[in-house]
């Protein structure tokens, strides 16, 4: 056993009490601590206020978006007949018979051959082949 008689315990004591006490003469004294606390407490202070105001021009936005996709969602469509109403002068780019969009027949499929064994497989940007 580490300590075992009176006298040992005692001098354990002592040496306890001995390290607290240079360890409260050496201690600086807090202040540099102290000092870093109230810095990080403001810059920590400052941030929650910028993030907050964000937060709140956020909000902001999105009501406004809201009420304007409710007030779009409400409006009269135009029409063709809209547009041709003797009051209205129709702009000349004003397409109004519908398009149909382009079908796309540039695409070149990844590998051409329908049986995987027969494909070629490309490298970066078609350059060479790669190995299986």
């Amino acid at each position: 056993m580490l300590f075992s008689t009176p006298t040992q315990f005692a001098v354990l004591a002592l040496l306890f009490v001995a390290g607290w006490l240079f360890g409260l003469a050496s201690h600086p004294g807090g202040r540099k601590w102290k000092e870093r606390y109230l810095a990080e407490r403001d810059a920590h202070a400052a941030n929650r206020r910028t993030a907050e105001t964000s937060v709140a021009a956020a909000n902001a936005r999105t009501a406004e978006v809201s009420r304007e996709n409710t007030r779009l969602a409400d409006a009269t469509p135009v029409t063709a007949t809209t547009i041709r109403d003797d009051r209205v002068v129709a702009h000349p780019s004003v397409v109004t018979a519908p398009v149909a969009p382009a079908p796309l027949t540039t695409a070149r499929p990844a590998y051409p051959a329908t049986d995987y064994a027969a494909r070629e497989r490309r490298g970066w940007f078609d350059w060479t082949p790669r190995s299986r």
